[in-house]
């Protein structure tokens, strides 16, 4: 296994993604709580063919943390960061389109 920063860096990526991973199911609730759409085709599937949306996206999350555990476990800390700057922007998006869609809601 690895030692020291490199070890080190790579728990801290495993941490941030999985904080980001979290944020990402939070904020795909708040999207299915306020009648956003999901904007991934592959989450939009699995949230379809589920018999609860929510058991749908944990078997999404489920899948990207084993994701995570993979370029973990071996090693991969630039493609685990590279993961972690797209999970961001998604978050960002996420929110932004949750702040548009909260506003359209609301009467002027």
């Amino acid at each position: 296994m690895y030692k020291g920063a490199e070890a080190e860096g790579l728990n801290q990526l495993l941490i941030q993604y999985s904080y980001l991973q979290v944020l990402d199911f939070l904020t795909t609730i708040a999207f299915l709580i306020n009648g956003v759409r999901e904007g991934n085709p592959l989450v939009r599937l699995a949230l379809s063919y589920a018999p609860h949306p929510i058991g749908g996206l944990i078997a999404i999350k489920a899948a990207a943390v084993g994701l995570g555990l993979y370029c973990w476990w071996n090693g991969r800390q630039r493609l685990l960061g590279r993961i972690n700057l797209l999970f961001a922007a998604v978050v960002a998006w996420n929110l932004a389109a949750l702040i548009v869609a909260t506003a359209r809601l609301k009467p002027a």
